[in-house]
């Protein structure tokens, strides 16, 4: 448990404070105007405090703290820190799916209109994002015809630049052709205004020149014109249509929506720009320390508006709580904008009825996600405690650790690594190992050499300060399971009771046959009960171990079985190797060259071209001497 710093050494200004478990991981950051009033606050009776922030309190051993000048630089500090820690006993905000966007590359000598995914790049105008891909293709489907940009990727505008022929949609009028010269560069970026500025919501410009231009050209009897045109304001109507009219036409707003239990959180929020909904999105907060709805409002704040955000900053944020610090959020916001920025609870009227409605989106998503994980996060819970109880281990398995084999014939050895977190693969924890000091078929010698150089270095790294790791292999498992029965077992028995671990990491070993566990010290082997959680789990994380050894396993082979005979020459690098295969007709053909052909080659030094022989024939016998 952690001690409380002596008195006066904790300053009486803003910061961020963490907290340290054992083994120097930060599992808990926080932010204060005042370090000496809030860290105060945990050095109490634990019984005053909620359970989370005990049990957080309970596991720490070390508190430290940064001074900053004021309380914003506190709140980046913070958000900084937990972004890049991610600690275990902090509000998680976790996006339930990756959302398109409505892309215009604005980079490009011809912009390209197109649906993303992901992180956002520079030189790109991003719209949305919208709950489902084909909501945006249905709308940029009806405004192509008045906003014809193209669509297609580079690849395929440079080939019908080439062949100076549009694709079918210049020949249906969705696209304005530029690949041929259809379009001059000033009209195009006309129309890419055009639809930039409709997909903000400044639809009412473009509704009245559309109407105008067709009136025109039915008054000078161009009534083919005049239909196209036509044609062309009803897909704008009707894409109008598809954005929602919420506020008033010089507002730009975001409206947050929460709902919540004990545990996690469900959030919506919905994008208003020029008085219509331009975009939503969504995610949940897995609410790991205690918090009231007034410090669940900060944390989303600070999760949705710390990376720019895709729309811009708005001037207006509705939210349902009024924050502890909704001063310093709005200066922190109306810093980053540049503008002014306000924070409002909407008390009546047309406002406070599209906070319901957000509201209540949020409510159905969060019922639709307790459904969906109620099975899977109960089950995962239900399988460690039983691993716990059935293995008679000290504490739950949180961090499981796998290791398995894979060789042909004791060619290509290598052994893996997998990781599992709170019964979850954590996939950049995974390791590979190629084994050097086996030099034949032994399973038992290769897995002695790769449990013995990952513990090694965790003990090598254990000496290094905190700041100073790599994180390779700087944490120890809780459980320890091999690929195997009780010859595995005595194997990483052996390396553990070696470097002094043995009391330290439990250990086990599944056995194929029969799924039998097999425990130090027992004769007979553990029979978890077949349809149990915890026996799925192991099953689970013994496949992943084999499978990630095989693909491994498989990729060395590939790798050697496709090697040629040029390689690892002197002098051979890629682009001589290149060059003389195509000079010479292929491997085949330099095989079957005498030295003086590769002598020949006015580029190719004659050492390099005395090797390359060699390689193939082998060193030239001398004469003998008679």
């Amino acid at each position: 448990m952690v001690q409380r710093p002596p008195a006066g050494t904790i300053p009486d200004a803003p910061g961020s404070y963490q907290f340290k478990d054992a083994e120097g991981r930060v599992i808990y950051v926080g932010k204060a105007k005042s370090l000496r009033q809030r860290l105060s606050n945990y050095f109490q009776n634990p019984r005053n405090l909620q359970p989370r922030t005990a049990q957080m309190v309970a596991t720490a051993e070390t508190v430290e703290w940064i001074q900053v000048r004021n309380d914003v630089e506190a709140l980046m500090l913070e958000y900084n820190l937990i972004k890049e820690h991610r600690p275990r006993f902090n509000v998680r905000l976790v996006d339930d799916k990756s959302y398109p966007f409505l892309a215009v590359t604005m980079d490009d000598e011809f912009p390209r209109a197109m649906v993303m995914r992901g992180s956002k790049r520079k030189g790109v105008r991003y719209f949305g994002p919208y709950g489902h891909a084909y909501a945006i293709r249905e709308t940029l489907d009806l405004l192509l015809r008045t906003f014809p940009i193209r669509t297609c990727s580079d690849n395929k505008y440079r080939h019908h630049e080439r062949l100076g022929r549009p694709c079918l949609l210049g020949h249906i009028e969705k696209c304005s052709a530029p690949c041929v010269g259809a379009i001059d560069k000033e009209a195009y970026d006309i129309l890419v205004e055009e639809l930039c500025d409709f997909l903000d919501g400044d639809t009412d410009d473009i509704v009245k020149r559309l109407e105008g231009q067709m009136h025109a050209a039915a008054s000078e009897l161009e009534f083919e014109l005049a239909a196209r045109l036509r044609d062309r304001l009803g897909s704008v109507r009707k894409a109008i249509e598809r954005q929602q009219m919420v506020a008033d036409r010089d507002e730009d707003l975001d409206v947050i929506g929460i709902a919540d239990d004990e545990l996690e959180a469900a959030v919506q929020v919905f994008f208003v720009r020029g008085g219509r909904v331009v975009g939503r999105k969504g995610f949940i907060i897995d609410k790991v320390e205690d918090l009231n709805a007034e410090e669940l409002v900060g944390n989303v704040l600070e999760g949705l508006y710390y990376d720019y955000p895709p729309l811009g900053f708005p001037k207006v944020v509705m939210v349902p709580n009024r924050s502890e610090d909704d001063d310093l959020y709005e200066r922190w916001l109306c810093d980053v904008r540049g503008t002014k920025v306000q924070i409002r609870v909407p008390q009546r009227g047309d406002k406070r009825t599209l906070l319901e409605t957000v509201t209540r989106n949020a409510t159905e998503e969060f019922t639709r996600h307790r459904m969906r994980r109620a099975a899977d996060h109960n089950s995962r819970a239900q399988a460690l405690n039983e691993l716990q109880e059935q293995l008679g281990l000290p504490t739950a398995p949180l961090r499981i650790e796998c290791f398995d084999m894979s060789h042909i014939q004791g060619t290509d050895y290598v052994g893996s690594m997998v990781v599992v977190e709170d019964g979850l693969a954590k996939k950049s924890e995974y390791r590979r190992f190629k084994i050097r000091d086996v030099p034949g078929n032994d399973d038992f010698a290769a897995m002695e050499e790769v449990l013995t150089r990952r513990f090694r270095n965790y003990l090598e790294e254990r000496q290094i300060p905190v700041s100073e790791r790599e994180g390779r292999f700087s944490y120890p498992p809780n459980l320890l399971v091999v690929d195997g029965g009780k010859g595995q077992l005595s194997v990483a028995v052996r390396v553990l009771e070696s470097l002094g671990l043995d009391q330290e990491i439990p250990v086990a070993s599944l056995a194929k046959q029969f799924e039998e566990v097999y425990l130090p010290g027992q004769a007979d082997p553990i029979r978890l009960p077949r349809q149990s959680e915890a026996l799925y789990l192991l099953q689970r994380i013994r496949d992943e171990s084999h499978r990630f050894a095989i693909t491994y396993h498989r990729q060395l082979r590939a790798k050697r079985m496709t090697k040629s005979v040029l390689d690892d020459i002197p002098g051979l690098g890629p682009t001589r190797k290149k060059r003389l295969l195509k000079e010479m007709g292929g491997v085949t053909a330099v095989k079957k060259a005498p030295v003086e052909s590769l002598k020949a080659l006015s580029w190719l030094p004659d050492a390099v071209a005395e090797a390359i022989y060699e390689k193939v024939h082998g060193p030239p016998e001398r004469a003998l001497d008679r």
